[in-house]
This record gives C-alpha cells, structure tokens and sequence, in this order.
C-alpha cells in the first residue's frame, strides 16, 4: 500500500512540478469548485464561505476531507445557464463527460482515464451517476438536464467505501433539493437561438406540519443544428420532457421519510454524423457543415427515435441518538430507447443499425452512520438486481445484402458489505480505513442470426431469409461470479487551520461479464472461451494532496498527484471481418479485450481567489499520462501502439465573475459579468488512432445576469461556444464495411446565445 521508489520514479518532471505545488501552493491560479461561483452549502466564518459537501456521507467543509471532489450549487448552475451535467466537465480535472455517439441523452464518462464509452448491455460504467445515493446501472437517459437540483458533487478516483455501488474511476452525485418548510413556487423561461425554448416550473407546500408534497415539471425543446438533406428534418435538436414529484414526511423530529418519482422522454429525432470521407461507390461529396445528413434511417421496430425512463425511490432517515443515523434507500428505475442509428449517414442502405435498449433495475441500501467527538464513521449493504438487454440489426450493403441481427440480455445480481471510518488520533492527525466485499454475478443469453435482406423478422422486417446461427449461447450457458475485497486507507494531517495534507491508497474493482454482440462462428471459438467472458477489472490508486487558504480563506487551493496501477482493463469494440476468405469484410464481431496491465499518473490544481467580495477569479489546471504496458492482441504485445480513449493529457479552464451594485425597475440588485476560458488537449475516440481523433482546442463562453437583491428574480443573457468552434465528440469507425465505407464524426454543440428570466414566487 506504500509509493514505491520505483513508482515515485514513473512521476514524470510535470508531475514532480505539481508535487512542488503542493508544498508551495500558492494562490495565484483558480479553484474549478467555485469556477461556477458561490459554494453550494456554506457558513459564515469572519465573512468568508466555507464549501460543505457530503462526499463521506456526513457533512465537512471542502477543505477538511481528505478526498478529491469537486461541487457545484443549484444558485451557480443556474447563474451560468449550465445545460445538463456534460458541461460541467469543462471545469473538472481529469474528466470528460458527453452524449455517446449517436445520442442526446446516453450519457460517457471518464475520470482519470477510467471509463467507458460502449452503451450496450453487459458494460457497466467506470464512473457511478448517483441521484440521492441511488446508483443509475445504466448510461441511457443519464444526460440529465439540470433542475431542482440543491448541488452536484464529483469525487475523482475508485468509491466503494462510502457509496452503494462499486465504481471504479469515480461518482457524480446528484442531490436534489429537500421540500422548503413554506409554500415555494419557482419558474424558469430561456428562449435562444435554433428556436431554443424551455421551461422549468417547480412548486412545493406543506399539507401538515409532518407532511410536504412538491413536483417539478420541465420542457426543453430546441431546433437542430443541422438539416437531414434526405428527409427534410431537423439533426442534432432536442425535444425532451421531465418531471419530478415528491412527499417528505417528518412523523418525528429524528425520523424523514421521503417518496419521489421521477420521469424522462426524449423525442428528440435520430442525431447523424457527419462523414469524413467521400461514398467509396457512389462518390457521396463530404457536406461543408458538419451538423448536415444524408441519413435516411428513422425507425427502429416501427417506432420512431425515443427514449423513455422512469424511477421510484424510498428514502428513510432515523435519528437514534447524537451520534448514530440509520438510512434506508429503496429504488427501482426502468427505461427503454429505440435507437434508429444511421451508420453510413447516407440516403441509401449501406451500413444502418434499428436498435432496441431497455434497462431495469431494482436496489436496496442500509446503512448506519456514526458521528462521535474523534470517529466519525459509516457502515452499509447493498443489493442490486439489474436487467440489460439490447436487440439491434446490422444491414450491411454489397453483392448481396445482409442483416445481422444481435440480442444481449444480461442479469447482474450484486451485493456488498462496506465500512469507511476515520479517528482523530490527534486534534491535528486523522487515519481513515474502509473496506468493501462485493460479490457480482452475471448471467447472459446472446443469440446472433444472419439474414439475406434487408433486415431480420425480429426486428420487424419480413421476407428476411435466415442464411446461418453465428451465435447461440442461451438456457444458462453463460454465467460467472467475481468477488472481490477492496481496502481503502488515508491519513490526513492538518499542519494549521490554513493547510491540510492527506495521503490515500484505495483500490478499485469491475465485475467481468460477457461480450453481448459475440460472434462465434467468425471466430470459431470453442464454448469454454465463449463461457470465460472478460475479466474484472482492478486499480490501485496512490494519491497525495494539499488543501490550503490564504488571506483569511479568501484564496483557496487544492492540489493532488496520483499514481493508478489498473489491470485487466476491459475494452470493448467492433471490429470489422472476412466471414467467407474472400479478401473482402462483410460482416463485424464485438470484441472484448483484457488489457494486462495500464499506468495512470497525474496532476490536478484547483483554485479561487476573492480579490475583492464582488470580483472572484477561479480556475483548474490537469495534467493526466496514461499509457498501456501490456495488451496483447493475436498473442503479441501492441502496447506501444494504443492510447487511452476520451483522457485528454491537458486539461484547463478559468474563468471570473465580477458583480456591480445595479438598482432596476426600482429595485436594488447586482449585475454579474461571468467569463470563462476552457482547453481541452488532443482526445483519442478509440485505443488505437484515427482520423476520428480531436486535436487539442478551446471554447469561451460569456453570461450577463442580473439579481434582485432579494434573490426572487433573475435575468440573463448567456454564449456558449462563443467562437462556433468545431470539435469532435466520437464517431464510427469502419471504413471496409458496406459499398460506401463508414467514417462518421459527431460534434459539440456550435456557438449558443440565450436569454433567461427566473422568478420565484
């Protein structure tokens, strides 16, 4: 559990500068936690904020814990106009977080080079989305639009000490507002550019002195940023609908009980990329403006682009005594997308994907919290049983046209026991040791047919005709069952009230499973390979930091360097395949890999700086080196020829607000000029290069907003992507499949300006 000399070494001359940071630790740079603004629970303390989050399950001032994490408050989320929780990566160290390929609302996460950008069943994420403590299993409908939310917090780095759920690379922690004591009615209007309109109406009141009711219901509705050439629609708009209700119950002044549902449809029409090369047959000319398509696939089973998700949830929060909490999270969530994905982004039928998700999930969580003058401390369990399944064609154009149709269904049934305390040896000293037991268990049935035609019977076209079984691996051929223990310990020394040095090691852990888009007969497996699936995952992260500030706590910083030994790294992909040796590929197998062996070391800088208490500069600087050591492929090493995908080297973001005493309409207020700055370096979509690839680039982006003093109105014009710059955010990538060839990119949103009003009653 030590830094080894050895691993000390691997820190290159770009981390050994940060590490002088943390000693030197000046105040000069910015906080990314407050690059949004004001923290988002705080207490007075000689008229200085202190940021008070819960990422250890109880609440401590950011400063104190000794954990990388990053908040972000309802107040300044809605003062930036920030959309959904994709653009908060922009002020996040290490991290990037965007809609999947193809999508508006599945969402792709990476932390500190651990993620993973396949949606299909079987995969789970490296990074955890949490809302109220409740794991969402699957990444459909997770690029939630913000609303009624109190704050958002993000913990970089392996959870599994303190949350629910096991998560490899990190959590993002949704936590929504608590009904107010009051009646309390809030409405939010925005209008923008490509008929950008949105609406978020909230309201709550009490209907007792024990009882609150409250919902939220929000519309948000938008133009594309392109055009479909082939059918004359909208690419790249937005039309999705929410809604949340909830009833919070204090029968007792120890005891809270809260019951809350929630719902999401998004009707958004099917989002097409943008090719990269000319139609290898029909010489196709590449479209000037990258948001254009010629795609002409726009149902799957009939239906057209949809997805749809809802949950229900139970929470319940006993008070003992002072010192111990009893907490009780029951929850269940389903969703189901058809996804008509237009491979080829042509109008004729050459590489076209009709696909069908539906996800389920239900959980269980206990866990007892412990609060005393020198342990603090939280022990739990927790259960899941989670469905995944996916059905999908692939149409492939050539002499003859073929249809392979693919299902996954996979169950994971998981549980674990966790604990995670921390004693004050010294006023001055802290350990903290946690520990987790998991056990995961996945059961998979996969079935692949190829069809000559132009789509399969079971994904609703007729007169398919069954040309042979690539797969049949169903009746409880396909199980396996990982355990495993994951160990956590850190020690936090507070030198002074002004500076706190944590030291951490923890260890990560990712169930193996079973690669749902298997194709057998391509590869000729024998069953037992078939029967092994992929590996779980495991990383080892070292991790030292600095927390400190200056000026009376005007200017703060925190620093950290880490060191990540991850195995086993599971990476799946598509590749294409000569099924029949005639020189030509006709056909694509899913393919996992275990990557042996990956080394992670990085940096991260976080200020802010209250030069004045109406001028606030704030920042972020990353540095991350990620690089495989062993990967083997058709039994040589290729290490040396694959990169991590989404894990920028260099990340960077600034920005500033600046509030003017600014009377309006006769009342008092104050005007804020907010700018940012933010650079991301060159991303690989995939392990190995390609022309998918997104060299390094920067966006700005500009909000004026006006506050009545009395917080109850607010107006603001807002530019996102001030410079219209182009960037890529993923992509397709066979170029020898079909007549035409397959190289599409999709994109980040262009240059937005919109007007906001919100008024709270």
């Amino acid at each position: 559990m030590r830094l080894t000399k050895k691993k000390m070494q691997l820190l290159n001359p770009a981390i050994q500068s940060a590490v002088a940071l943390l000693v030197l630790s000046a105040g000069n740079a910015a906080y990314a936690q407050e690059a949004t603004g004001a923290p988002p629970v705080a207490t007075s303390e000689d008229g200085v904020n202190k940021v008070v989050v819960t990422a250890r399950r109880r609440e401590e001032t950011l400063q104190d814990v000794p954990v990388s994490v990053t908040a972000f408050s309802a107040d300044q989320l809605s003062k930036q106009a920030v959309p959904d929780v994709t653009a908060l990566a922009l002020a996040l160290p290490n991290t990037t977080m965007k809609a999947s390929r193809a999508t508006n609302s599945t969402l792709t996460a990476f932390i500190r080079g651990v993620g993973q950008a396949d949606p299909l069943a079987g995969f789970e994420s490296g990074v955890g989305i949490y809302i109220d403590d409740i794991y969402l299993a699957r990444p459909q409908a997770a690029v939630a639009d913000i609303y009624d939310v109190e704050r958002i917090e993000v913990l970089r780095g392996p959870q599994g000490t303190l949350y629910g759920r096991n998560t490899i690379g990190g959590a993002v922690k949704y936590v929504t507002r608590k009904l107010a004591p009051q009646t309390d009615a809030r409405l939010r209007a925005t209008v923008g550019q490509y008929g950008q309109k949105e609406i978020v109406a909230t309201v709550s009141t009490p209907v007792s002195e024990t009882a609150r009711i409250g919902g939220t219901f929000a519309r948000f509705k938008r133009d594309g940023f392109g055009k479909n050439l082939t059918t004359g629609g909208e690419n790249y708009d937005k039309d999705v609908t929410a809604a949340r209700l909830s009833a919070e119950f204090t029968p007792t002044p120890d005891l809270f009980i809260r019951i809350a549902g929630d719902a999401t449809r998004d009707d958004s029409s099917p989002k097409n990329g943008h090719r990269l090369i000319v139609g290898r047959t029909s010489g196709a000319p590449i479209l000037s403006n990258v948001y254009d398509t010629r795609a002409s696939l726009m149902t799957a089973l009939g239906h057209e682009q949809e997805v749809k998700a809802h949950g229900v949830s139970a929470t319940i929060e006993y008070t003992l005594n002072n010192e111990w909490t009893f907490k009780s999270i029951t929850a269940s969530r389903k969703d189901k997308s058809y996804a008509p994905i237009d491979f080829d982004s042509l109008a004729v039928v050459d590489m076209e994907v009709p696909a069908i998700y539906t996800n389920e999930q239900r959980s269980q969580e206990f866990n007892l919290t412990y609060t005393g003058d020198r342990l603090q401390g939280v022990a739990g369990i927790y259960y899941i049983d989670a469905n995944a399944f996916n059905k999908f064609d692939t149409i492939l154009g050539g002499a003859i046209r073929t249809a392979a149709v693919t299902s996954g269904d996979i169950d994971t049934k998981a549980w674990a026991i966790y604990a995670d305390g921390s004693y004050s040896v010294t006023d001055a000293f802290s350990v903290s040791l946690g520990g987790r037991y998991t056990v995961d268990e996945r059961e998979a049935e996969i079935l692949r047919k190829t069809y000559i035609g132009n789509g399969s019977p079971e994904m609703g076209t007729p007169g398919g005709i069954l040309f042979r079984v690539d797969t049949d691996l169903r009746n409880g051929v396909l199980k396996r069952k990982d355990k495993k223990f994951t160990p956590r310990v850190a020690l936090n020394y507070k030198m002074n009230s002004a500076h706190n040095v944590y030291a951490s090691y923890s260890e990560g852990f990712k169930g193996g499973g079973f690669e749902p888009r298997l194709n057998v007969a391509a590869f000729n497996l024998p069953l037992s390979v078939a029967k092994a699936g992929y590996a779980p995952e495991t990383i080892e992260t070292y991790e030292l930091g600095l927390k400190s500030s200056f000026n009376g706590g005007r200017i703060t910083t925190n620093a950290a360097v880490f060191y990540s030994d991850y195995k086993d790294v599971q990476i799946p992909g598509s590749v294409a395949i000569d099924s029949n040796g005639d020189g030509r590929d006709d056909t694509f197998a899913g393919v996992t890999t275990n990557a042996g062996k990956a080394e992670i070391k990085g940096a991260e800088l976080e200020a802010i700086a209250n030069f004045t208490p109406n001028f606030m500069v704030a920042g972020m600087y990353s540095y991350i080196d990620a690089e495989y050591k062993e990967y083997i492929a058709n039994g040589v090493n290729v290490a040396g020829q694959r990169v991590f995908q989404n894990t920028p080297k260099n990340s960077a973001n600034l920005r500033f607000n600046y509030d003017i005493p600014l009377p309006l309409a006769g009342y008092n207020g104050k005007l804020s000029l907010i700018g940012s700055a933010s650079y991301k370096g060159a991303t690989a979509q995939f392990e190995t290069p390609s022309l998918l690839d997104q060299e390094s680039y920067k966006l700005y982006d500009a909000s004026i907003v006006w506050t009545r003093a009395d917080g109850k109105v607010r107006a603001g014009i807002h530019g996102k992507n001030l410079s219209d710059k182009r960037y890529k955010t993923g992509g397709y990538l066979f170029p020898t499949l079909g007549l035409e060839g397959t190289l599409t990119a999709f994109y980040g949103n262009p240059r937005q300006v919109s007007a906001t009003l919100e008024y709270r009653f």
